[in-house]
């Protein structure tokens, strides 16, 4: 399940990226697939040593774009162990609301991206978010939780500041907001058969991809999509 979409975010063979709070992998498998050199980089060692297995599968099957190389790096994305200027691509999904010193992870991807290089940023949409809160304490009252709802003009506010330029922004998983709803609304940690059936149908729909339920969400998410995405530019030197 993608969150940033690759026709807004292109990228090509042999192209740097990094996927910073890779969690379990998922944008930079697509990456890697693309023929980037992908790094997957979390604070998280148990979710990286899946990440660095996957890649591994991944070789083997021949599904890695060529001339692609993958790795993972343990870290801190308030800190990273990079020299200024190393990446052509940064992603940082679904990772702002969970810090503290979001500003400092900003000026932190700011630095790491390539004069020119494009960073594509995703956090939880501020009204579906305001409703999981509503309903529940215990989805954001946990260790490592959400710590904050953005504004989307907020988010965009903090990115232009670090001294990115924005290019594109839309909204994505409208049909998972609703699931969310459902599961603060009778305890994250408890599953009814609700809860259950409308997971098989999110599942059913990321593994098959039918065209019916691509057409809704489509649709749906301008209105209802769960995650806000912002696509932004690092200028180049003058």
């Amino acid at each position: 399940m993608l969150t940033v979409d690759f026709d807004k975010f292109p990228v090509s063979p042999g192209m740097s990226l990094i996927d910073v709070g890779a969690g379990q992998g998922r944008h930079s498998f697509e990456a890697y697939r693309r023929g980037c050199n992908v790094t997957a980089f979390d604070m998280n060692e148990a979710d990286l040593v899946d990440v660095k297995s996957m890649f591994g599968a991944m070789e083997l099957e021949g599904e890695a774009g060529f001339p692609a190389i993958a790795q993972v790096q343990v870290g801190d994305a308030r800190q990273m162990p990079y020299d200024d200027d190393s990446f052509d691509r940064v992603i940082a999904s679904e990772i702002l609301e969970h810090i503290h010193e979001d500003e400092q992870v900003m000026a932190e991807l700011f630095r790491i991206t390539k004069p020119g290089g494009l960073v594509a940023v995703t956090v939880p949409r501020n009204w579906p978010e305001q409703v999981c809160w509503k309903l529940s304490d215990e989805y954001h009252e946990v260790e490592g939780g959400h710590i904050r709802i953005y504004k989307a003009s907020e988010l965009v506010d903090k990115l232009r500041r670090a001294g990115f330029v924005p290019y594109a922004q839309h909204h994505a998983h409208a049909l998972h907001a609703p699931y969310w709803w459902l599961k603060c609304a009778v305890g994250t940690d408890t599953e009814n058969f609700a809860t259950k059936a409308y997971h098989k149908l999110l599942v059913w729909d990321m593994m098959s991809a039918p065209l019916v339920t691509r057409v809704a969400e489509r649709s749906l998410d301008p209105v209802l999509g769960k995650s806000f995405v912002v696509y932004l530019r690092k200028p180049e030197h003058r």
